[in-house]
């Protein structure tokens, strides 16, 4: 050990040798207190934003989220943050059945934004209250059928079941009033007890605002987020909690829509575009939705037929 480089390497391999003993000391030290945080006392209220038109996409990342708090045993309630027009009609009914088993097993309260309108409404309606701002907007029962400018056209096919697009006229309203019927009865089975309007009403698809849609039953309070998540919280039996906030979705794949008029004036929302679209193909769009598409033929608006 007299070579100068010798010392060197022995100093340098001790060095390692301290060090890592070390790491593995305050491994052992750390280790279990990760362990005491995921198993431990901490309770949380989770708010999930729903911020964007409700597409295929975004609505599979929020419906896993959703999911992923349901087994969280830590996770005592939910305060979904919704301000969104709606969008695709199968995906606003994925969200409301995901929603559903969800405030089947802890509590679910939703906070409304600038909007919960159409299918972000049907997203809502488990939930054990509703809360509005002045401003926001409710409701919109309905489903908007389109199709292409040049409507459900046919063409040269292999076979019968090909033609239209992959359905008849006949079969597009059906699957329309179908859709109509699943919206409104959702409405009537968790609202009923709580909506000072009739069925028949329910299927107008009118829009209400801030205290008025108190006063229809349509939602339960008037106050914000702060106020969802302390009635939440209580709900739960908490008196003492962290709040986590959780924004599983981005939009995307979106077709701009024109709003219509109403309570919430006219603007510009977006839909999700038809997810079996190709280039040169086009289809027809089945929308919950808080607004009219642009460039496609609007055949059919249950929101505008009434009934039930």
């Amino acid at each position: 050990m007299n070579n100068p480089i010798d010392r060197r390497v022995a100093t340098a391999l001790q060095s390692y040798t301290v060090l890592a003993v070390i790491a593995v000391l305050i491994g052992a030290a750390v280790v279990p207190y990760a362990a005491s945080v995921a198993e431990g006392d901490e309770q949380y209220v989770a708010v999930v934003n729903i911020d964007e038109t409700i597409s295929g996409s975004s609505s599979q990342e929020t419906i896993q989220k959703l999911r992923e708090l349901r087994s969280n045993e830590s996770v005592e309630a939910v305060v979904l943050r919704v301000s969104s027009p709606g969008g695709s009609a199968a995906s606003s009914e994925s969200m409301y059945l995901a929603v559903k088993r969800l405030s089947a097993e802890k509590p679910v309260y939703t906070s409304v934004g600038q909007y919960a309108a159409s299918g972000a409404y049907y997203t809502a309606v488990p939930s054990d209250r509703i809360y509005v701002t002045p401003a926001s907007i409710v409701g919109h029962v309905g489903v908007i059928g389109t199709a292409p400018t040049d409507g459900l056209s046919s063409s040269a096919t292999t076979g019968p079941d090909k033609a239209h697009r992959g359905m008849t006229r006949d079969e597009y309203f059906a699957s329309l009033e179908s859709m109509k019927r699943s919206f409104v009865g959702a409405v009537m089975t968790e609202r009923g007890d709580r909506l000072e309007v009739s069925r028949e009403t329910v299927a107008e698809a009118s829009a209400y605002q801030g205290g008025r849609a108190v006063q229809t039953g349509y939602a339960d309070e008037v106050g914000g987020l702060e106020a969802a998540i302390a009635g939440a919280a209580e709900a739960a039996d908490l008196s003492e909690y962290q709040v986590v906030y959780h924004n599983p979705a981005d939009p995307q794949g979106l077709l701009l829509l024109s709003g219509g008029s109403g309570a919430g004036g006219n603007t510009t929302v977006a839909a999700e575009s038809a997810p079996y679209t190709f280039r040169g193909v086009d289809s027809v769009h089945f929308l919950m939705i808080y607004g009219t598409p642009e460039n496609q033929q609007v055949i059919y608006n249950s929101s505008a037929q009434g009934g039930a």
